[in-house]
């Protein structure tokens, strides 16, 4: 029986993870794959974005697009948003960025956030995601975060 439970316990391991559904977004012209718990709540009437829901939690991921304004450039518009997390109260734990990407995460009270933006192709544009979510979570989606960042990509070039 032993052998039994080994050999399924093995298989788990080697089997591909269910596929997650991709959100494409026509609009700003980038793509995410979206973890299978959460439900998207249909594409703004803009078609900017959508917000997903994680099923029997309140934890939200938002994925959206936008032109590059107010600011000089993408790293300048990224830099002005982490600020304006840090200026609402987000404790910031974690930040990097480089000329094409910019990712950070913080804390408020129980909640935790981790947010990506990428350059899109093209000149003023970008695409991003942000997910909140409780700490105690943080063993369920962290794991989800590890596929999302990479998931993040133009599909306009």
């Amino acid at each position: 029986m032993r052998s039994l439970f080994s050999l399924l316990f093995a298989l788990l391991l080697v089997l591909p993870a269910p596929a997650a559904e991709i959100y494409e977004n026509a609009r700003f012209g980038f793509a995410i794959a979206v973890p299978d718990d959460f439900v998207g709540q249909g594409e703004s009437a803009n078609g900017d974005g959508q917000v997903f829901m994680q099923q029997g939690r309140p934890n939200r991921l938002l994925s959206w697009g936008g032109f590059i304004t107010g600011q000089p450039d993408f790293s300048a518009l990224a830099a002005w948003t982490l600020q304006q997390d840090a200026d609402h109260g987000w404790a910031i734990t974690y930040q990097a960025s480089t000329p094409g990407w910019a990712s950070w995460s913080g804390v408020k009270g129980a909640r935790v956030l981790y947010q990506r933006m990428i350059a899109l192709c093209g000149e003023g544009r970008y695409a991003a995601f942000r997910l909140e979510y409780y700490q105690a979570d943080r063993g369920v989606v962290d794991p989800a975060i590890e596929r999302l960042v990479p998931s993040l990509k133009s599909t306009g070039c």
